[in-house]
């Protein structure tokens, strides 16, 4: 499923429009679909950078009690267990 899509305009330097180029060339892309694609990556890091310190603030907060931690193990235990291989 092709999703609309919107022209942006952005402003590069002539060295990093040369290496867009030259990357783009040399994938076999074109720099749009390179920008995209660069964009995407940096739009989902940063989601799992935002999900990591929201992970290590939880944490930070509530530190897990042993309480927690032998229910942690017992249920790896029994997933493990329960795998096919």
């Amino acid at each position: 499923m092709t999703m609309a899509r919107r022209q942006v305009l952005v402003q590069l330097t002539d060295e990093l429009v040369a290496q867009l180029d030259e990357r783009a060339g040399r994938l076999g892309q074109s720099r749009s679909e390179l920008i995209r694609r660069a964009l995407e990556r940096e739009v989902r890091d940063e989601r799992k950078r935002a999900i990591d310190r929201a992970i290590v603030e939880g944490y930070t907060r509530l530190p897990p009690d042993g309480e927690f931690d032998a229910w942690a193990e017992a249920a790896a235990i029994e997933s493990i267990r329960e795998e096919p291989w």
